[in-house]
């Protein structure tokens, strides 16, 4: 009998001990590590996915989309649990374009995770996920795409794979095109089943940015530039077109063109923005801008007239003209239409080294104009100190100075609409607000402009340098240039800038061009090479904009 007491008193100790375990166990697990096995257990239910945040369409004038986002998705794998690779990187090869070869790899990678395509499209992914292949999912992205293929290409820019601005405008306006990435939660049962989404930062899209660019007008310009490229065989042109009135660019265009849907093939020239990453010397369109001071200095009138030699010697250097001839009377319009180097530097001592360093800088050369893109480059002035005894013998024919292309635009654009200097505009309105039109500083008195004007309606005119540009029913007005390219502390013989910049009607004028052609072959005249590219981009762009014939 006491035998069977011990053993029931042994057996109600050992479940009492039992007891005592269960309920310490559970003491320590509620009550020590509750909290943390709770957040354990609702991480294990729970993932957190970031929700990219879209960036902001780039817009034409007339809203057609340049550069826009949409939704797309990240395909990724984890390896080990991946059934099958040889099958499974079969068929997504077939989905996704890619070599199986290379999905496989992706499939049988020693690490936990790795990507088998990025910013793919949502219909791929959906086919994908109809596949139903273990070990592999997709996280949400966005990708960006150029709707107009080449068309503005180095304006527009491009972005990288984390949808960041790399070039052009997506990478100065990155501020407002970029959005926020939002955050979602979500919660799944115990078989990984989700059961409910929670969002717990909410995305924001960037901003839409509305250019100035006419899409027709940027169509033509850049039609026009690929026949002066396939024509000259140059190593770049450009070519910008704006209102003079208001200062807005219409084109803005690139030779060679570039792909922003593509850059495989890009090289880091080929995607500079010319018309504001540019330094060249003028050459002979600069001359305008030396007529312009003697004017407004009232030095010489349009019909002043100078004696001039073949040649002169300023200090140790001997200025030719570009073709040879006695000595002949020239008024300055007459040196002008011609382009006269001998004339030039006449007018430009006439102004002085201390006037004409005022006047540069009053065009703006020197610095950047302010269009709204990034990196603009400002060229190369001298300042008065660093002037020698020959420097008055180059700058008043656009030597001994560089410039870009836009900076030539702006200083031309003050000329045609009456003397004000304006920053040209890119930009035409950011979100819902307008971009106000900038308002500018006169340099020039109207009638100085008015005087100016009528004398590059020569250039065009029998015996000028670019004669056989014209447009029926338009008088046309501008400037040719040649100007060699500075290498090695001297002038290349074979290596030459051809411009042209022009505008109409010639004392209305609600359209100006300039075309910058940089080493050309064959032809190396601005008169031949880019005066009739301005031709057919104003033949265009004259009854498209509704301008009435004279």
């Amino acid at each position: 009998m006491r035998l069977i007491e011990r053993r029931i008193g042994l057996l109600f100790a050992a479940f009492l001990l039992c007891f005592l375990l269960v309920v310490g166990r559970a003491f320590w697990l509620q009550g020590v590590q509750g909290s943390s096995l709770a957040s354990q257990a609702a991480s294990q239910q729970t993932e957190t996915i970031t929700v990219p945040g879209l960036r902001g369409s780039l817009l034409d004038r007339r809203g057609n989309s340049l550069a826009a986002s949409e939704d797309a998705a990240t395909i990724y794998a984890t390896p080990y649990q991946v059934k099958n690779p040889p099958v499974a990187a079969e068929k997504l090869a077939r989905v996704l374009g890619l070599d199986s070869a290379d999905v496989l790899a992706d499939l049988t990678a020693e690490s936990g995770f790795s990507y088998i395509a990025q910013k793919v499209s949502l219909e791929q992914a959906a086919r994908i996920d109809r596949l139903d292949l273990e070990g592999i999912g997709e996280l949400p992205d966005s990708r960006r795409t150029y709707p107009q293929g080449e068309m503005a290409g180095q304006v527009i820019g491009s972005v990288g794979s984390e949808n960041q601005g790399l070039t052009g405008l997506e990478m100065g306006e990155e501020s407002i095109l970029s959005g926020t990435d939002g955050e979602r939660r979500i919660v799944t049962d115990a078989l990984g089943d989700p059961i409910r989404l929670e969002t717990v930062q909410e995305t924001e899209d960037g901003e839409d940015i509305q250019l100035t660019l006419d899409p027709l007008i940027q169509e033509k310009t850049e039609r026009v530039l690929v026949e002066v490229g396939e024509t000259y065989s140059p190593v770049g042109a450009t070519a910008i077109v704006v209102d003079p009135r208001s200062s807005q660019v219409l084109a803005m265009a690139n030779w060679p063109p570039v792909d922003p849907n593509d850059l495989s093939s890009a090289s880091n020239e080929d995607l500079m923005n010319r018309a504001t990453g540019f330094n060249y010397e003028p050459g002979s369109t600069f001359k305008a801008f030396t007529v312009a001071a003697a004017l407004q200095e009232k030095l010489v009138t349009p019909t002043s007239s100078f004696t001039l030699a073949p040649s002169i010697q300023v200090a140790d250097r001997t200025i030719d003209e570009s073709h040879p001839r006695g000595t002949e009377t020239l008024s300055v319009g007459e040196i002008l239409a011609h382009s006269s180097n001998v004339g030039a530097v006449t007018i430009g001592l006439e102004v002085g080294s201390e006037k004409f360093d005022r006047w540069i800088k009053r065009f703006g050369f020197g610095k950047p104009t302010g269009v709204q893109f990034p990196a603009e480059e400002q060229g190369i002035v001298p300042d008065l100190d660093e002037y020698s005894g020959s420097t008055m013998g180059n700058l008043p024919l656009g030597q001994g100075l560089s410039v870009t292309p836009m900076q030539m635009v702006a200083g031309y654009t003050a000329i045609a609409n009456g003397g004000m200097l304006k920053r040209p505009q890119l930009i035409e309105r950011i979100g819902e607000e307008d971009v106000q039109e900038p308002k500018g500083k006169r340099v020039i008195d109207p009638d100085v402009a008015a005087e100016i004007r009528e004398m590059l309606v020569g250039v065009l005119a029998p015996g000028g340098t670019a004669s056989e540009v014209s447009v029926p029913g338009y008088t046309l007005a501008g400037k040719t240039g040649t100007a060699q390219v500075a290498e090695n502390g001297t002038y290349s013989e074979t290596k030459y800038v051809a411009s042209f910049i022009g505008f109409a009607p010639a004392q209305n004028p609600q359209l100006l061009a300039a075309v910058i052609v940089d080493q050309p072959q064959g032809e190396i005249y601005g008169g031949s090479v880019a005066a009739p590219a301005f031709g057919q981009i104003a033949s265009f762009a004259l009854p498209y904009l509704g301008v009435a014939p004279e």
